[in-house]
Protein backbone atom coordinates (compact mmCIF):
# COMPACT_ATOMS: atom_id res chain seq x y z
CA UNK A 1 0.00 0.00 0.00
CA UNK A 2 1.20 3.50 -1.04
CA UNK A 3 2.28 5.74 1.62
CA UNK A 4 0.14 8.62 2.27
CA UNK A 5 3.79 10.48 1.46
CA UNK A 6 3.16 9.01 -2.15
CA UNK A 7 -0.34 9.58 -2.18
CA UNK A 8 -0.14 13.33 -2.82
CA UNK A 9 2.54 14.53 -4.98
CA UNK A 10 1.61 17.68 -6.10
CA UNK A 11 5.14 18.97 -5.54
CA UNK A 12 6.99 16.36 -7.16
CA UNK A 13 4.29 16.34 -10.42
CA UNK A 14 4.64 20.37 -10.21
CA UNK A 15 8.46 20.16 -10.25
CA UNK A 16 8.16 17.22 -12.94
CA UNK A 17 5.96 19.56 -15.09
CA UNK A 18 8.69 22.41 -14.69
CA UNK A 19 11.46 20.63 -15.69
CA UNK A 20 9.48 19.06 -18.64
CA UNK A 21 8.55 22.72 -20.09
CA UNK A 22 11.95 23.71 -19.76
CA UNK A 23 13.57 20.50 -21.74
CA UNK A 24 10.88 20.81 -24.37
CA UNK A 25 12.23 25.32 -24.83
CA UNK A 26 15.21 24.62 -24.57
CA UNK A 27 15.07 21.63 -26.97
CA UNK A 28 13.39 24.04 -29.99
CA UNK A 29 16.38 25.59 -30.74
CA UNK A 30 19.64 24.86 -28.60
CA UNK A 31 23.05 26.31 -30.01
CA UNK A 32 24.11 23.02 -30.18
CA UNK A 33 21.66 20.10 -30.87
CA UNK A 34 24.79 17.55 -30.09
CA UNK A 35 25.88 18.96 -26.70
CA UNK A 36 22.13 20.08 -26.09
CA UNK A 37 21.51 16.02 -26.12
CA UNK A 38 24.47 15.14 -23.87
CA UNK A 39 23.83 17.80 -21.35
CA UNK A 40 20.01 16.96 -20.57
CA UNK A 41 20.83 13.30 -20.63
CA UNK A 42 21.17 12.92 -17.08
CA UNK A 43 17.87 14.66 -17.03
CA UNK A 44 16.77 12.22 -19.76
CA UNK A 45 17.01 9.15 -17.52
CA UNK A 46 16.31 10.66 -14.49
CA UNK A 47 12.62 11.69 -15.07
CA UNK A 48 11.24 8.39 -15.74
CA UNK A 49 13.00 7.06 -12.75
CA UNK A 50 11.49 9.45 -10.24
CA UNK A 51 8.74 8.74 -11.89
CA UNK A 52 8.78 5.04 -11.26
CA UNK A 53 9.69 5.40 -8.10
CA UNK A 54 7.67 7.80 -6.21
CA UNK A 55 4.51 5.98 -5.24
CA UNK A 56 6.65 3.20 -3.27
CA UNK A 57 10.07 5.19 -2.28
CA UNK A 58 9.15 8.85 -1.99
CA UNK A 59 12.03 11.32 -1.38
CA UNK A 60 11.60 14.30 0.85
CA UNK A 61 10.45 17.36 -0.63
CA UNK A 62 14.28 18.93 -0.09
CA UNK A 63 15.54 16.04 -2.01
CA UNK A 64 12.41 16.92 -5.45
CA UNK A 65 13.84 20.00 -4.79
CA UNK A 66 17.33 19.93 -5.30
CA UNK A 67 17.45 17.32 -7.61
CA UNK A 68 15.03 19.93 -9.92
CA UNK A 69 17.10 22.77 -8.96
CA UNK A 70 19.98 20.92 -10.57
CA UNK A 71 18.19 19.53 -13.72
CA UNK A 72 17.25 23.42 -14.57
CA UNK A 73 20.92 24.04 -14.67
CA UNK A 74 21.62 21.24 -16.99
CA UNK A 75 19.06 22.57 -19.24
CA UNK A 76 19.86 26.16 -19.19
CA UNK A 77 23.91 24.39 -20.21
CA UNK A 78 22.32 22.45 -22.89
CA UNK A 79 20.77 25.30 -24.14
CA UNK A 80 23.15 27.69 -24.43
CA UNK A 81 26.17 25.37 -24.05
CA UNK A 82 27.99 26.36 -20.78
CA UNK A 83 30.55 28.50 -22.59
CA UNK A 84 27.76 30.66 -23.48
CA UNK A 85 24.91 30.95 -21.01
CA UNK A 86 24.21 34.89 -20.51
CA UNK A 87 24.10 34.11 -16.40
CA UNK A 88 27.91 33.04 -16.85
CA UNK A 89 28.61 36.49 -18.68
CA UNK A 90 26.92 38.58 -16.21
CA UNK A 91 29.18 36.31 -13.59
CA UNK A 92 31.92 36.91 -15.79
CA UNK A 93 31.54 40.80 -15.66
CA UNK A 94 30.68 41.55 -12.17
CA UNK A 95 33.57 39.32 -10.76
CA UNK A 96 36.17 40.63 -13.44
CA UNK A 97 36.39 36.32 -14.34
CA UNK A 98 38.76 35.45 -17.18
CA UNK A 99 35.65 33.42 -18.48
CA UNK A 100 32.29 32.25 -18.46
CA UNK A 101 31.73 30.37 -14.60
CA UNK A 102 28.61 28.94 -15.34
CA UNK A 103 29.62 25.41 -15.91
CA UNK A 104 31.76 25.60 -12.14
CA UNK A 105 27.93 25.90 -10.91
CA UNK A 106 27.05 22.85 -12.73
CA UNK A 107 30.06 21.31 -11.36
CA UNK A 108 28.82 22.30 -7.77
CA UNK A 109 25.99 21.15 -8.07
CA UNK A 110 27.18 17.82 -9.31
CA UNK A 111 28.09 17.74 -5.41
CA UNK A 112 26.20 19.44 -3.66
CA UNK A 113 22.98 17.38 -5.13
CA UNK A 114 24.71 13.59 -5.40
CA UNK A 115 25.75 14.30 -1.59
CA UNK A 116 22.62 14.99 -0.73
CA UNK A 117 21.13 11.89 -2.53
CA UNK A 118 23.54 9.74 -0.94
CA UNK A 119 22.67 11.12 2.55
CA UNK A 120 18.89 9.91 1.81
CA UNK A 121 19.54 6.77 0.87
CA UNK A 122 22.24 6.18 3.36
CA UNK A 123 20.07 7.12 6.24
CA UNK A 124 16.61 5.59 4.93
CA UNK A 125 18.62 2.16 4.41
CA UNK A 126 20.34 2.14 7.79
CA UNK A 127 23.46 1.75 5.99
CA UNK A 128 26.03 3.60 7.90
CA UNK A 129 26.61 4.19 11.42
CA UNK A 130 28.13 7.48 12.79
CA UNK A 131 27.10 11.28 11.34
CA UNK A 132 30.88 11.05 10.33
CA UNK A 133 31.39 8.16 8.70
CA UNK A 134 28.11 9.31 6.99
CA UNK A 135 29.64 12.58 6.18
CA UNK A 136 32.56 11.00 4.66
CA UNK A 137 30.95 8.30 2.31
CA UNK A 138 28.52 11.48 0.75
CA UNK A 139 31.10 13.07 -0.17
CA UNK A 140 33.32 10.30 -1.83
CA UNK A 141 30.26 9.39 -3.16
CA UNK A 142 29.91 13.22 -4.95
CA UNK A 143 33.91 13.00 -5.76
CA UNK A 144 33.36 9.07 -7.02
CA UNK A 145 30.03 10.55 -9.47
CA UNK A 146 31.90 13.65 -10.53
CA UNK A 147 35.11 11.25 -11.71
CA UNK A 148 32.72 8.87 -13.97
CA UNK A 149 31.24 12.32 -15.26
CA UNK A 150 34.68 13.48 -16.18
CA UNK A 151 35.48 10.12 -17.48
CA UNK A 152 32.53 10.63 -19.72
CA UNK A 153 33.73 13.86 -21.08
CA UNK A 154 37.07 12.23 -21.96
CA UNK A 155 35.11 9.51 -23.89
CA UNK A 156 33.04 12.19 -25.87
CA UNK A 157 36.32 14.33 -26.49
CA UNK A 158 37.87 11.02 -28.05
CA UNK A 159 34.84 10.02 -29.88
CA UNK A 160 34.09 13.42 -31.20
CA UNK A 161 37.41 15.30 -31.52
CA UNK A 162 36.99 18.89 -32.18
CA UNK A 163 32.88 18.64 -32.30
CA UNK A 164 33.22 17.63 -27.98
CA UNK A 165 34.57 21.15 -27.46
CA UNK A 166 30.84 22.73 -26.66
CA UNK A 167 30.50 19.69 -24.41
CA UNK A 168 33.69 19.46 -22.56
CA UNK A 169 33.33 23.64 -22.24
CA UNK A 170 36.83 23.89 -21.03
CA UNK A 171 37.43 27.70 -22.28
CA UNK A 172 41.20 27.15 -23.06
CA UNK A 173 41.90 25.95 -19.22
CA UNK A 174 43.98 23.50 -19.02
CA UNK A 175 43.20 22.30 -15.58
CA UNK A 176 39.63 22.34 -16.47
CA UNK A 177 38.77 19.18 -15.00
CA UNK A 178 40.84 19.02 -11.87
CA UNK A 179 38.87 22.31 -10.93
CA UNK A 180 35.16 20.88 -12.25
CA UNK A 181 35.96 17.84 -9.29
CA UNK A 182 37.28 20.62 -6.93
CA UNK A 183 33.63 22.51 -7.21
CA UNK A 184 32.18 19.50 -6.98
CA UNK A 185 33.88 18.06 -3.70
CA UNK A 186 33.33 22.24 -2.26
CA UNK A 187 29.58 21.63 -3.56
CA UNK A 188 29.30 18.54 -1.09
CA UNK A 189 30.92 19.75 1.60
CA UNK A 190 28.56 22.76 1.73
CA UNK A 191 25.68 21.00 1.09
CA UNK A 192 26.02 18.60 4.42
CA UNK A 193 26.82 21.70 6.69
CA UNK A 194 24.16 23.47 4.99
CA UNK A 195 21.19 21.48 4.86
CA UNK A 196 21.71 18.15 7.17
CA UNK A 197 19.60 19.26 9.86
CA UNK A 198 17.28 20.21 7.63
CA UNK A 199 17.48 17.62 5.87
CA UNK A 200 16.81 15.24 9.27
CA UNK A 201 13.80 17.42 9.88
CA UNK A 202 12.48 16.78 6.64
CA UNK A 203 13.22 13.10 6.48
CA UNK A 204 11.29 12.64 10.11
CA UNK A 205 8.30 14.15 8.78
CA UNK A 206 8.73 11.83 5.77
CA UNK A 207 8.86 8.98 8.39
CA UNK A 208 5.75 9.98 10.12
CA UNK A 209 3.18 10.01 6.83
Amino acid sequence: MPSRAAARPALPAALALLVIAALAVSGRAPYDRGTWLLEVAPVLLALPLLAATWRRHPLTDLLYLLIAAHALVLILGGAYTYARVPLGFWLQEAFQLGRNPYDKIGHLMQGFVPAMVAREILLRGAYVRGRRMLGFICVCIALAISAAYELIEWGAALALGQGADEFLGTQGDPWDTQSDMFCALLGAVAALLLLSRLHDRRLAALARR
